[in-house]
């Protein structure tokens, strides 16, 4: 790997090893001490370079050669616009999020994730080999919580107790075959040194959770290559659920005409299956959503297997996700993860979180975690055209991606006759565009925790625990707005390759183009239209 590319992915280690397949970073852990990401930082190429500090033993020693190895994106030689271009923002990011907002110091999520033994159950190598990684992954944990413990002085209240479950979680996954040897011993010690710097924040930390609309702005955009208004990007959200809600209007009258929306979304997600059943109607919507997608030529590249099977212990946060064969691995199934209800839920929580999967709900999920989403997008992947495209993932545009992928099957016909599965992609979507206006308002000082439960309440047909996780989640991943943020950048850049190519556009033709570009900062979108250099990052929404 180019050097100036390593000294990026030694900053994201956790990601870089899962979403793109990078396995020689398994059995490490990213050291996330305040000198561990100095040094980090100082290694990054670009216009800010610095000498390289020795590796840290948390992180995996690399050859770090010239930092300007790729060059900026206007450099001599540089071996392709766009791919420099890409590089340049996410050294950008980095120096953003590390250096300037810190957020190492303010959010425990990334510290949770390095942590994380999940990666390793996938099956993309030998089960031998993938145990070996395991074990030294939980030999380094207490190296690399006594790092965090060091960097975690900045976490608010409000979000160390968002966490604190999900942090207890991680223990779930020790291996039983180690649980009374040395290693598993020193690993559960030093979880609770965590525990209890979380719980120390969670009593005593600040009240407040903002970060402020200045560091949201910066969160946002560095990573994406674009300048953040986060006043119009709240415009823009509003006008987006008033869009959507008409839609949902419409629907439900087509189901039922005359009927309130919001009483006739309340009772239709209570049509939910009991939970030994759901995994079984989601493998029968995935493959109905498959052969869909595949019968119309919507996607290039659609292959590949979908198992389908519940959420790790460690990772229940979310109601479901893929665990997809990553662009570094041999090609393997992935995985369509459904987090259902714990035998100690109280019946009405089990009740309100397996709304999520009523006959109105789970065709949508399906569509953004299978396909058209990331599922569809990860095939796509693997074929990217260079090491950079492959590796460096820009979450807002994968989400956005999925999202986009929703209401891209109600566009195209699929369950015509059944207006519930467009209720729930427009469900799915007022929830994702409240999101936006919770992250938005919660780390402008605008709501606390409690309103934003609430805007979730009366916005979304969610209630109870379901509206408190989504609410609490702003605080621990302030970005999560990017679902309906990257949705809106690709419907723009739809219509402008509309207008572009006339009679020529075809949605196979948009989405081989858009899909050739990897998992691209939306800043860099445009390319996907442009021949010869990248078109400049857009300076505002995208």
């Amino acid at each position: 790997m180019d050097a100036r590319l390593r000294a990026v992915c030694d900053l994201m280690v956790e990601l870089v090893r899962e979403q793109a397949g990078l396995h020689e970073y398994d059995g490490h852990v990213q050291d996330l001490s305040p000198d561990g990401i100095r040094s980090g930082l100082a290694g990054l190429g670009g216009p800010a370079p610095g000498p390289r500090e020795p590796p840290s033993s948390l992180t995996p020693p690399g050859s770090p050669g010239s930092p300007d190895s790729l060059g900026p994106p206007d450099s001599p030689g540089a071996p392709d616009p766009h791919d420099a271009a890409h590089l340049h923002i996410f050294e950008t990011a980095l120096r953003t999020v590390y250096g300037d907002l810190e957020m190492h110091r303010r959010n425990p999520l990334p510290h949770l994730l390095n942590l994380d033994l999940c990666c390793y159950d996938r099956e993309y190598a030998p089960a031998a080999d993938r145990d070996r990684a395991k074990r030294a992954h939980l030999a380094n944990w207490p190296d690399a919580i006594d790092a965090s413990v060091r960097a975690l002085d900045q976490v608010d209240a409000p979000t160390a107790r968002a966490v604190l479950d999900t942090a207890d979680s991680l223990t779930a996954v020790i291996p039983p075959e180690l649980a009374g040897t040395d290693i598993a011993v020193r690993a559960r010690s030093a979880h609770g040194r965590l525990m209890a710097r979380l719980k120390h924040a969670a009593d005593h930390g600040d009240p407040r959770s903002a970060l402020g609309e200045r560091d949201l702005a910066l969160l946002m955009g560095a990573p994406e290559g674009i300048e953040v208004s986060v006043s119009r990007l709240a415009d823009r959200a509003d006008q987006e659920a008033e869009r959507l809600r008409a839609l949902l209007r419409e629907a439900c009258h087509r189901l039922v005409p005359g009927c309130r929306p919001h009483d006739l979304v309340r009772d239709l997600v209570r049509e939910h299956p009991p939970a030994d059943a759901v995994l079984d109607r989601a493998r029968a919507v995935t493959d109905e959503l498959m052969a869909f997608t595949r019968g119309r030529a919507l996607l290039p590249h659609l292959d590949g297997e979908v198992l389908v099977g519940p959420t790790p212990p460690s990772r229940q946060d979310t109601w479901a996700m893929m665990s997809f064969a990553a662009p570094g691995e041999p090609d393997a199934p992935s995985w369509y993860h459904i987090t259902l209800p714990g035998p100690g839920w109280k019946d009405e929580d089990a009740a309100e979180w397996l709304t999520v999967f009523s006959p109105a709900m789970l065709p949508a999920v399906t569509a953004h975690e299978v396909v058209p989403g990331h599922f569809a997008h990860a095939r796509c992947l693997r074929r990217a055209g260079s090491p950079v495209r492959r590796i460096l993932q820009s979450l807002t545009f994968m989400e956005g991606w999925a999202h986009y992928g929703e209401e891209l099957m109600v566009e195209e016909g699929f369950r015509a006759t059944d207006p519930r599965f467009a209720i729930g992609v427009c469900m799915e979507a007022l929830i994702r565009v409240t999101r936006l206006a919770c992250a938005i308002g919660v780390h402008s000082g605008a709501m606390d925790v409690p309103e934003a439960a609430r805007r979730f309440e009366a916005d979304t047909y969610l209630s109870g625990r379901a509206a408190r996780a989504e609410a609490e989640r702003a605080t621990f991943d302030p970005t999560y707005g990017r679902y309906t943020w990257g949705k809106l950048a690709l419907r723009d850049l739809r219509d402008e390759a509309r207008r572009r190519w006339g009679d020529a556009y075809s949605p196979l033709r948009f989405h081989s183009a858009v899909l050739a570009l990897g998992s691209p900062p939306l800043g860099l979108l445009p390319s996907a239209l442009a021949e010869g250099r990248p078109e400049r990052p857009s300076r505002l929404l995208g």
